[in-house]
Protein backbone atom coordinates (compact mmCIF):
# COMPACT_ATOMS: atom_id res chain seq x y z
CA UNK A 1 0.00 0.00 0.00
CA UNK A 2 1.01 3.35 -0.60
CA UNK A 3 0.83 6.76 0.69
CA UNK A 4 -2.47 8.16 -1.11
CA UNK A 5 -0.72 11.85 -0.38
CA UNK A 6 3.38 11.01 -1.65
CA UNK A 7 3.37 7.39 -2.51
CA UNK A 8 6.09 6.36 -0.55
CA UNK A 9 5.24 2.76 0.49
CA UNK A 10 6.29 2.97 3.94
CA UNK A 11 3.70 2.83 6.27
CA UNK A 12 2.61 1.78 10.15
CA UNK A 13 -0.62 1.21 11.15
CA UNK A 14 -1.31 3.19 14.36
CA UNK A 15 -5.00 1.97 15.42
CA UNK A 16 -7.39 -0.50 14.64
CA UNK A 17 -11.08 -0.85 15.26
CA UNK A 18 -13.92 -2.97 14.01
CA UNK A 19 -16.38 -0.87 12.12
CA UNK A 20 -19.69 -3.33 12.73
CA UNK A 21 -21.76 -1.06 10.57
CA UNK A 22 -19.50 -1.57 7.66
CA UNK A 23 -18.82 -5.65 8.34
CA UNK A 24 -14.78 -3.98 7.90
CA UNK A 25 -11.60 -3.17 9.97
CA UNK A 26 -10.94 0.22 10.28
CA UNK A 27 -7.26 0.99 10.06
CA UNK A 28 -5.58 4.69 11.07
CA UNK A 29 -2.24 4.63 9.28
CA UNK A 30 0.61 7.26 9.13
CA UNK A 31 3.08 7.70 6.47
CA UNK A 32 6.89 7.59 7.61
CA UNK A 33 7.90 9.65 5.09
CA UNK A 34 5.30 12.57 4.99
CA UNK A 35 4.03 11.82 8.63
CA UNK A 36 0.46 12.64 7.12
CA UNK A 37 -2.33 10.32 8.28
CA UNK A 38 -5.30 8.52 6.55
CA UNK A 39 -7.94 5.96 7.44
CA UNK A 40 -8.25 2.57 5.52
CA UNK A 41 -11.12 0.16 5.80
CA UNK A 42 -10.86 -3.49 5.65
CA UNK A 43 -13.60 -5.33 4.33
CA UNK A 44 -14.71 -9.06 4.14
CA UNK A 45 -15.72 -10.10 0.84
CA UNK A 46 -19.10 -12.11 0.65
CA UNK A 47 -19.16 -14.39 -2.25
CA UNK A 48 -22.51 -15.50 -2.51
CA UNK A 49 -24.24 -15.64 -5.87
CA UNK A 50 -27.66 -13.73 -5.91
CA UNK A 51 -29.67 -15.62 -8.40
CA UNK A 52 -32.00 -12.58 -9.97
CA UNK A 53 -36.01 -12.93 -10.87
CA UNK A 54 -34.95 -13.56 -14.93
CA UNK A 55 -32.43 -16.75 -13.72
CA UNK A 56 -29.28 -14.51 -14.16
CA UNK A 57 -26.75 -14.63 -11.17
CA UNK A 58 -24.83 -11.46 -9.77
CA UNK A 59 -22.43 -11.28 -6.99
CA UNK A 60 -24.36 -10.03 -3.34
CA UNK A 61 -23.83 -6.34 -3.17
CA UNK A 62 -24.63 -4.70 0.40
CA UNK A 63 -25.07 -1.35 -1.59
CA UNK A 64 -28.12 -2.56 -3.58
CA UNK A 65 -29.36 -4.18 -0.29
CA UNK A 66 -28.76 -0.70 1.38
CA UNK A 67 -30.48 1.24 -1.09
CA UNK A 68 -33.73 -0.84 -1.17
CA UNK A 69 -33.99 -0.75 2.37
CA UNK A 70 -32.95 2.91 2.49
CA UNK A 71 -36.11 4.03 -0.27
CA UNK A 72 -38.38 1.88 1.95
CA UNK A 73 -36.96 3.59 4.90
CA UNK A 74 -37.45 7.14 3.72
CA UNK A 75 -39.71 9.68 5.61
CA UNK A 76 -40.06 6.67 8.50
CA UNK A 77 -38.03 6.73 12.07
CA UNK A 78 -35.97 4.63 10.64
CA UNK A 79 -32.22 6.89 10.72
CA UNK A 80 -29.82 6.43 7.55
CA UNK A 81 -27.44 4.63 10.34
CA UNK A 82 -30.51 2.00 11.34
CA UNK A 83 -30.31 1.29 7.97
CA UNK A 84 -26.83 0.19 7.23
CA UNK A 85 -26.88 -1.30 10.52
CA UNK A 86 -30.19 -3.65 9.50
CA UNK A 87 -27.79 -4.53 6.16
CA UNK A 88 -25.07 -5.59 7.79
CA UNK A 89 -26.91 -7.12 9.87
CA UNK A 90 -28.56 -9.62 7.09
CA UNK A 91 -24.57 -9.80 5.44
CA UNK A 92 -23.21 -11.12 8.80
CA UNK A 93 -26.22 -13.76 8.54
CA UNK A 94 -25.41 -14.77 5.56
CA UNK A 95 -22.06 -14.97 6.27
CA UNK A 96 -22.81 -17.32 8.86
CA UNK A 97 -25.45 -19.31 7.19
CA UNK A 98 -22.18 -20.31 4.49
CA UNK A 99 -24.68 -20.33 1.63
CA UNK A 100 -22.88 -19.96 -1.71
CA UNK A 101 -26.22 -18.47 -3.20
CA UNK A 102 -29.76 -17.24 -2.72
CA UNK A 103 -32.68 -16.05 -4.54
CA UNK A 104 -33.77 -12.25 -4.27
CA UNK A 105 -36.92 -14.18 -3.36
CA UNK A 106 -35.45 -15.39 -0.01
CA UNK A 107 -33.45 -12.12 0.36
CA UNK A 108 -37.16 -10.20 0.01
CA UNK A 109 -38.64 -12.34 2.60
CA UNK A 110 -34.92 -11.91 4.99
CA UNK A 111 -35.50 -7.84 4.26
CA UNK A 112 -38.81 -7.81 4.83
CA UNK A 113 -38.95 -9.94 8.13
CA UNK A 114 -36.94 -7.49 9.42
CA UNK A 115 -38.44 -4.51 8.77
CA UNK A 116 -41.80 -5.55 10.13
CA UNK A 117 -40.33 -5.37 13.43
CA UNK A 118 -39.05 -2.26 12.87
CA UNK A 119 -41.70 -0.02 11.40
CA UNK A 120 -44.78 -0.89 9.28
CA UNK A 121 -44.33 1.63 6.77
CA UNK A 122 -41.09 0.66 5.86
CA UNK A 123 -42.66 -3.11 5.55
CA UNK A 124 -45.69 -1.90 3.10
CA UNK A 125 -43.32 -0.29 0.99
CA UNK A 126 -40.72 -2.58 0.67
CA UNK A 127 -43.24 -5.55 0.48
CA UNK A 128 -45.25 -3.02 -2.94
CA UNK A 129 -42.08 -3.45 -4.51
CA UNK A 130 -40.69 -6.66 -3.56
CA UNK A 131 -44.05 -8.53 -4.23
CA UNK A 132 -45.21 -6.20 -7.11
CA UNK A 133 -48.84 -5.93 -5.77
CA UNK A 134 -51.24 -6.28 -9.01
CA UNK A 135 -54.11 -5.21 -7.16
CA UNK A 136 -55.25 -2.95 -4.10
CA UNK A 137 -56.91 -6.29 -2.51
CA UNK A 138 -52.63 -7.61 -2.26
CA UNK A 139 -51.77 -4.59 -0.47
CA UNK A 140 -54.84 -4.86 1.51
CA UNK A 141 -54.15 -7.99 2.80
CA UNK A 142 -50.23 -7.24 3.93
CA UNK A 143 -51.84 -4.20 5.85
CA UNK A 144 -54.17 -6.92 7.36
CA UNK A 145 -51.09 -9.13 8.20
CA UNK A 146 -49.59 -6.50 9.74
CA UNK A 147 -52.25 -5.05 11.79
CA UNK A 148 -53.50 -8.85 13.13
CA UNK A 149 -49.70 -9.37 14.16
CA UNK A 150 -49.75 -5.63 16.14
CA UNK A 151 -52.95 -6.62 17.82
CA UNK A 152 -51.32 -10.03 18.91
CA UNK A 153 -48.80 -8.20 20.53
CA UNK A 154 -51.30 -5.57 22.22
CA UNK A 155 -52.91 -8.36 23.30
CA UNK A 156 -49.76 -10.42 24.92
CA UNK A 157 -48.80 -6.89 26.72
CA UNK A 158 -51.94 -6.37 27.74
CA UNK A 159 -52.08 -9.64 29.29
CA UNK A 160 -48.80 -9.19 31.02
CA UNK A 161 -49.98 -6.32 32.57
CA UNK A 162 -53.47 -7.83 34.27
Amino acid sequence: MRCPFCQFEGLKVTDSRDAMEMNAIRRRRECLNCLKRFTTFETIELTVQVQKRDGTYEDFQQHKLINGLAAACRHTKISHDQVISLAAQMTNELMQSQIQQISTTQLGEMAMKHLQSLDPIAYIRFACVYKRFKDLGELEEAIKTIQSKDEDKSCSILKDLL
